[in-house]
């Protein structure tokens, strides 16, 4: 859907500096927007509209001027703002926004400022770029959604009565709330508001799996998986020198268990569990091994998958977090890569494990030529891309971002570690103030807004 929008400045005047039955209007914006003075002009912003006569005034281009007391009745704290527009003629609509609530778990504490946790930074940086790029931004949790909200002022988050948002961007910690009964009930609240949900839910790491396998231009570079039973065990323990265990639903690296083939068919294992710690350094054989593992597992479910032989750093474990993002063209773009190095003594490289991050050319210039590392980087790009864009065509709701961490080979070959829905905010590489992946995640929010307020009129 193609759609252009014209920026716009709100700028609030006390009632005595205007009549309350009209809207002030540049002769800019006026002339732009192709209006008729003095007719009947609805403005939209979130979900409610206000209905008043249009005045054309001398002022700066693409402003317009409104009570106080209206934006008030807009939920919107009084202070000037920047938004995008789109007028609706059919139906004698500016459209303003977008207005954009990003929901995340945290805790409470009265009187106190809120903390958002691993996002909070990134929060704020949200903020600075809807700001400058035109919208409101707030943060919310679910519980909450109703009656309080919070937006960046003067470096504090507040809360307030604020409008219901056009997007609703998920950023939900916890996997095992998205499946509560109480969430669940949010989420039809959301359906009745007709509210586009971006970034849906967590993925597990057999879905994705199961998406991508019978994908012929992606099935080489996908470690072969199963879901983790006794005879998988064996199966993949006789085929592969290394094999991974890792629960469906885990992520940061916890939980992992490597299991690597030694002398005289005996077996050794790294893991981060605790009740497995003890069994570090030692050699087992593959049925005493696995029942260490199932009394361990219980009833969770893991995955077991092929371990493959990758690059390292300085003989640390390496592996390449690219974050890809969709864009106003509706097609998947690669906004950021890094190299994830891991800690000493780690077979993982999350940073949540004491992971560091490297510029990738320079990482993979350690163990290549320069030509390579060029071809390295657009092939791993490409695969990034093919994997976001077979993953959104087959996963419900609406997917926008996705962190695809892929490896490298000895031979220089990509393959597909794992997918992540809702990707770390703190590692990627650059100094810039609003980065290129904020600015796509504002980017794709504001399409989504407008695209559904085009649709409700069509309706």
């Amino acid at each position: 859907m193609s759609f252009s929008l014209t920026p716009i400045k709100l700028i609030p005047k006390k009632l005595t500096d205007i009549d309350d039955r009209h809207i002030q209007i540049s002769n800019h914006l006026f002339t732009h927007l192709q209006l008729i003075n003095d007719q009947e002009l609805n403005i939209t912003l979130g979900k409610k509209t206000i209905t008043r006569k249009i005045q054309t005034v001398e002022m700066e281009a693409n402003a317009i001027q409104l009570p106080e007391h209206l934006l008030k009745e807009f939920d919107l704290p009084t202070q000037s703002y920047k938004f995008q527009s789109m007028l609706l003629p059919e139906i004698h609509t500016l459209k303003l926004g977008p207005v954009i609530g990003l929901l995340t778990d945290f805790p409470t504490i009265k009187m106190e400022e809120p903390h958002f946790r691993s996002i909070h930074l990134f929060c704020e940086e949200l903020h600075h770029g809807i700001t400058e790029h035109g919208g409101f931004f707030y943060v919310f949790s679910y519980d909450k959604f109703s009656s309080q909200r919070y937006y960046f002022e003067n470096g504090k988050w507040i809360p307030a009565q604020l409008p219901l948002p056009d997007v609703i961007y998920n950023r939900i910690h916890s996997r095992k709330l998205e499946h509560t009964e109480h969430f669940k009930q949010f989420r039809q609240k959301l359906d009745q508001f007709m509210i586009p949900f971006f970034n849906d839910r967590f993925l597990s790491k057999w879905e994705v799996y199961e998406q991508l396998k019978d994908e012929n231009q992606l099935n080489p570079y996908i470690p072969e998986t199963n879901i983790f039973s006794k005879e998988a065990f064996y199966d993949f323990a006789q085929k592969y020198d290394t094999i991974f265990l890792k629960p469906i639903h885990g992520s940061q690296g916890r939980n992992i268990i490597k299991l690597k083939k030694e002398a005289d068919h005996h077996y050794s294992l790294q893991t981060s569990l605790t009740p497995l710690i003890d069994s570090f350094n030692k050699r087992y054989p593959l049925e005493e091994i696995y029942q260490h593992i199932k009394q361990f597992l219980h009833n969770r479910i893991y995955i077991i998958q092929q371990g493959i032989t990758l690059i390292t750093h300085d003989l640390r474990a390496m592996d390449f977090r690219v974050l890809c993002h969709k864009n106003r063209n509706n097609h998947w773009s690669v906004t950021s890569t890094v190299a994830r190095i891991a800690a000493e003594k780690e077979f993982v490289s999350n940073l949540a494990r004491g992971g560091t991050i490297s510029r990738p050319s320079n990482a993979l210039r350690t163990c290549m030529s320069h030509q390579q590392t060029l071809e390295v980087l657009t092939l791993m790009k490409e695969l990034a891309r093919e994997t976001a864009s077979v993953i959104s065509h087959h996963s419900k709701g609406i997917t926008g971002e996705l962190g695809i961490d892929i490896g490298i080979d000895q031979d220089g070959k990509p393959w597909l570690i794992e997918v992540n829905s809702k990707p770390s905010k703190n590692f990627e590489d650059g100094l810039e103030k609003i980065r290129p992946s904020a600015k796509a995640i504002i980017q794709f929010c504001t399409k989504l807004a407008f695209e559904s307020a085009i649709e409700k009129e069509e309706m």
